[in-house]
Order: structure tokens, then C-alpha cells, then sequence
């Protein structure tokens, strides 16, 4: 089993992109119901327009030919071209002829041209290689092809252009007002993880719709009255360190100049004692950890210290693989901490079977390229580790899993510290037993 604290969500592009999606459907599914009605509508007098306009110049440009002088067709073919679009050449056997569009509107135009000018019409979107409106007729015996610009012909590619560039307006627009309806969302999701990161953010605007503005009043009222709250915490903090060490201090002195026996005496101690670490733990799960006061930490120097602190107890056996460098954003202070609690977890918790040391492997790695490059430290005894199905609950504040790691003094806040540190510094924490028997922790924080 396996305990992760959760990574950040990215919350507000997945909702702009959910916003966007959902207009586009909408407008995509409104163009083509337009679309589909006009096509619907007009193509029976768009193919009569169309049929008729065909027949008029096909009729127009037969009847001039026909009637025009042998000398003179070459300058009115000539013009037909230059100030009509239409040109006209002579129908080859080995002509190479492309089918022509198969749609339906298509085939309404050419019916009704068929109608007008006879069945044997041809029609084709390219001859010899050149793309156009193709039209067959007669003079007499000779066969032509009539050749239209397809911009004079009105047709639903037309439609479809224009359909395409409202679209793509549709779609711009879409995504301007899935922006402006995700940006009051976007600032407070941006505003609520600088909380969580022990940030004070700015102030939110308060303008807007009614109910965005409500929001934010509603937010910066809340972050105000944390930051009173946290002034409030830190005084109170102060003021209890004061006010119980003071008196355990006296009570240590009068406990050295009292007449006691040594047995009493030690006991009064370790007693004192045990009441100023459970002090101190109280105090270091409350003391909030701020992002400010982070700087570039050297973790594999900070591992190289605590081992080296862990390896003065006589019970402790310490073993280090470590990089020469890995650096963190994070506050070195604390994070000392956080191996300390776990070394410290490790010693009275996970002594070797059948030996009076503690054996604590700290190893510490650099993962990954760039921007997902991760500092992975892991801190592992050789205990009896824990039950799977009671790993969970290790980090939880005042728990101690005294039947199965064994008694201690304490308040069960050392774990309970390190995940409160390790969620400030926005880093994963991964408990579970290591294979071969005891409590692994492996920490991953993002480098530098």
C-alpha cells in the first residue's frame, strides 16, 4: 500500500477547454442545420437559375457563331474570352474528359440543360487538363466544347466558403468567451494556491457580474481574516512557548538543588524532559511553514549533515548514497527537520531484528531533464515494518502504531510534521515497507 499527497490540478484550462468544446458543438451543429435548410430550400431555383444561365450562353454564344462572318469569329471568340470568361474550342475524339461533380444539385442543372439543348449535352469539370465548366453543342456537324469560368456559376462550394469563414468567426468568438467566462475562475484558482503555498495574494477585483463580485468580496474577506489569524497563531505560539518553558525551566533547577536521590532526580528529569519535546513537537506541527523564506537548498549536503548527526548515537548505524549536488527551492530549516523526524521515526521504531541498532539507509537522486527534473530522497530502516493496511494512518496527527513499532515516548506529531512540511514545499510523500523488512519513505521535490 501506498500513501501520495495529490499534485495541484490544472482545474481552469479543462474548463475553458470544456467551455470551448461545448460552444463549438453548439455552433458547428447550428451552421450545418442552416446549411442543410437553405440547401434544402434553394436548390431547386439555384439548378433552374443556374440551368438557365448555362442554356442563355451556350444559345448566345451558338447563335453568334453561327451568324457571325468567317473572318470575324476569331476576334469574337477572342472578345467572348476577354470580357465574358467563356471560351470555346473545337470537340477532339481523343479529347481527355473528366466526369463531372456527382451531386445533386449537380445533376438537376444538367437535367434541365439536357431538356434545353439536347440528350447528347455533354458536361465536364475538365478537359485536357483544364478545370472549368465544360458544355458541349452543335453547329451543323461540328462539335464544340463551351467552357464557363466556375466563378460565374453560383453553387454550394460557394456556400460552403462562406459557411467555413463564419465557422471560423464562430469559433474565435468561442474561445473569447470561454476566456472571459474562465478568467474570474482562473485568477481565484491562481489566488487559492498561493494560500496553499503560504502566499498572500492580491487583492481580487471586484468587478463584473453580481455574482463574480460577490465571489471575490467573499474571497478577499477570507484571506484577510486568515492572515489575522495567522498574526493571531503566532502570538499565541509565542506566548505558549513562554509560558510553559518558563516554569519547566524553574522546575529543572529546583530539581538539581533539591535534596533527591540520584534514581528520583533522573526520573524528574527524563520526565521534564519528555514534557518540553512534547512542547516542542506541538509547537513545530503548528508553526506554519512560509513559501517567502525558501531559498536554493542543497539537499544531498543537508542528507550528508543529518547523517552525520543520525551516526553519533551509539544505536544508530547511517549509510549514504548521495549526488554531489541536488538542489530545491524549499526552507532548508524545515526540511532538516523532515529527515530528522524520519531518522529519528526509524531509531526508535525500526531496530533490527534481533540487534540493538538501528540500520537507516538514506539514499538521494536526481530524475528526469529540464522541467520535470524531480530530487528523490528515500529514508529506510531494517524494522518489522508496518501492517499494509495501517500505513495510512502513520501520518495522521497524535497516532502512534505502538503494536507494531514497538513504545516511545511522544505525541505521535513527528510524521504528522514531516507531511505538514512536505504538502508546504509542494512535494509527494510515498510511504511503504521495504522489501526485506521495515518502513521506507521516499520524497519526491521538484529540483532546480
Amino acid at each position: 500500500m501506498k500513501f501520495r499527497l495529490p499534485r495541484p490540478a490544472s482545474l481552469t484550462s479543462g474548463l475553458f477547454w470544456r467551455t470551448f468544446l461545448l460552444l463549438s458543438v453548439l455552433t458547428t451543429l447550428s451552421m450545418s442545420a442552416w446549411f442543410g435548410m437553405v440547401n434544402y430550400v434553394q436548390r431547386e431555383p439555384l439548378a433552374q437559375q443556374t440551368a438557365a444561365q448555362v442554356v442563355s450562353v451556350v444559345t448566345i454564344t451558338r447563335a453568334a457563331l453561327t451568324h457571325s462572318a468567317t473572318d470575324l469569329r476569331r476576334e469574337l471568340l477572342f472578345e467572348l474570352v476577354s470580357n465574358e470568361g467563356i471560351r470555346v474550342f473545337t470537340m477532339e475524339d481523343d479529347d481527355e474528359v473528366a466526369p463531372p461533380p456527382s451531386s445533386g444539385l449537380m445533376a438537376d442543372i444538367q437535367s434541365l440543360v439536357r431538356a434545353k439543348l439536347g440528350a447528347d449535352t455533354r458536361f465536364s469539370s475538365e478537359v485536357n487538363g483544364v478545370p472549368g465548366y465544360w458544355v458541349s453543342f452543335k453547329i451543323a456537324d461540328d462539335r464544340y466544347w463551351l467552357m464557363l469560368e466556375r466563378e460565374r456559376l453560383q453553387g454550394p462550394v460557394e456556400w460552403l466558403g462562406w459557411a467555413g469563414v463564419v465557422s471560423v468567426v464562430s469559433l474565435l468568438g468561442a474561445a473569447l468567451i470561454s476566456s472571459l467566462i474562465n478568467l474570474p475562475l482562473k485568477r481565484l484558482t491562481a489566488a487559492a494556491r498561493e494560500i496553499a503555498q503560504g502566499r498572500h495574494p492580491e487583492p481580487l477585483p471586484e468587478v463584473g457580474p453580481q455574482e463574480v463580485r460577490q465571489a471575490n468580496r467573499s474571497f478577499n474577506q477570507m484571506v484577510d481574516d486568515l492572515q489575522q489569524v495567522e498574526s493571531d497563531r503566532a502570538v499565541i505560539l509565542a506566548g505558549i512557548s513562554h509560558d510553559l518553558r518558563t516554569p519547566l525551566a524553574r522546575m529543572q533547577l529546583e530539581v538539581e538543588m533539591a535534596n533527591l536521590s540520584q534514581e528520583a532526580r533522573e526520573g524528574m528529569q527524563s520526565d521534564i524532559a519528555q514534557m518540553d519535546a512534547i512542547i516542542a513537537q506541538f509547537l513545530d506541527y503548528a508553526k506554519p511553514t512560509e513559501a517567502s523564506s525558501f531559498i536554493n537548498v542543497d539537499m544531498a549536503a543537508l542528507l550528508a549533515d543529518c547523517a552525520h548527526e543520525a551516526g553519533r548515537h551509539a544505536d544508530v548505524k547511517v549509510t549514504a548514497e548521495l549526488p554531489e549536488h541536488a538542489h530545491v527551492l524549499g526552507n532548508a530549516t524545515d526540511l532538516k527537520r523532515v529527515i530528522a523526524n524520519l531518522v529519528e521515526n526509524a531509531r526508535r521504531y525500526g531496530k533490527t531484528p534481533g540487534s540493538e541498532v538501528t540500520e537507516i539507509d538514506i539514499k538521494c537522486s536526481v530524475r528526469g531533464m529540464h522541467t520535470a527534473k524531480r530530487v528523490i530522497v528515500e529514508v529506510q530502516d531494517h524494522g518489522v515494518g508496518v501492517p499494509e493496511g495501517q500505513i495510512a494512518q502513520l501520518l495522521k496527527p497524535f497516532t502512534r502504531l505502538d503494536t507494531a513499532r514497538g513504545q516511545a515516548n511522544g505525541a505521535g506529531l513527528g510524521l504528522a510534521i514531516v507531511d505538514r512540511v512536505l504538502s508546504r514545499h509542494e512535494a509527494e510523500l510515498e510511504v511503504s515497507n521495504r522489501e526485506g523488512g521495515g518502513l521506507k519513505f521516499t520524497i519526491t521535490l521538484r529540483a532546480l
